[in-house]
């Protein structure tokens, strides 16, 4: 089905989230990946140890480089790292080509991954700009400014960033959701909304599970599905992802991106 996504996301070096979940994810799902790297992080299923920053000219260039060359159907935004490069994206933007927003300001192990002054410019200029936006709970706490406990709590909460937006429509995430056996993700527009409920499965490894949605979004919009039938397909496939994870790393291990690719489908003769 093919689909460009450009991904601006920071690098997991232990490969579960960011960038390398990303590239995994679109190409799983048959879409086409590039990328521009806003930060490289030292991490592991552990946590976070350490964030360097790349310089906002690179991340532009690496941006015009692709846009300039093989051109993108969906713009994926993940980790960003600070308001500075925040705000130069949401200046250099072309605003023909949708964006799917994962305002990332707290990774899976808890720790931070951006402060007041970035949640700031995500809220008053990337969500506007923004076709779906894919907070997590505590993301979306942050950003709507009230308290997110309850699933109806998370719908009111996704209302205040609709405001915000035109057209758009929000995906309420309820994983982080206590004494809930099922887990209910929320399509949230204006006037619609679409409920997908899926079993809890009992496991710590859910490490890039927001990278991962949102980049299997991306890519069903970038392959021309309607907005319902790509959030339909990536709650699907995030979920088969975490029920097949490896179990790798002594923390919150990574999904296995590859689960729904049958190495044994492929004809060695034909070499595809």
């Amino acid at each position: 089905m093919q689909g460009r996504v450009l991904i601006i996301a920071g690098s997991d070096s232990s490969g579960g989230a960011g960038l390398q979940a990303d590239i995994k994810t679109v190409t799983a799902l048959g879409g086409y990946a590039m990328t521009a790297v806003t930060a490289v992080t030292v991490q592991n299923t552990l946590g976070v140890t350490d964030i360097h920053p790349i310089p906002v000219k690179i991340i532009r260039d690496q941006i015009d480089a692709c846009l300039s060359d093989i051109g993108a159907d969906v713009i994926k935004i993940g980790m960003i790292g600070s308001a500075v490069v925040a705000n130069r994206l949401a200046n250099c933007l072309p605003p023909d080509i949708p964006v799917v927003l994962d305002p990332v300001l707290v990774a899976t192990s808890g720790d931070a991954l951006g402060d007041t002054a970035l949640a700031d410019v995500i809220r008053d200029d990337l969500i506007p700009r923004a076709a779906i936006v894919t907070p997590n709970v505590h993301e979306l706490a942050h950003l709507s400014g009230r308290p997110v406990s309850t699933i109806e709590a998370m719908r009111e909460a996704g209302r205040r960033l609709l405001a915000l937006m035109t057209g758009g429509r929000v995906i309420l995430k309820g994983s982080h959701l206590e004494d809930c056996d099922q887990i209910i993700n929320i399509l949230l527009g204006t006037d619609t909304e679409t409920v997908i409920t899926t079993p809890r499965l009992n496991t710590p490894h859910t490490h890039g599970t927001g990278c991962t949605l949102a980049s299997a979004v991306a890519t069903g919009l970038a392959q021309g599905l309607t907005q319902e039938k790509a959030f339909q397909r990536a709650v699907s496939y995030v979920h088969g992802a975490i029920d097949n994870a490896p179990g790798f790393g002594a923390g919150n291990g990574p999904l296995n991106h590859s689960f729904a690719i049958d190495p044994f489908s492929v004809d060695p003769k034909k070499g595809h």
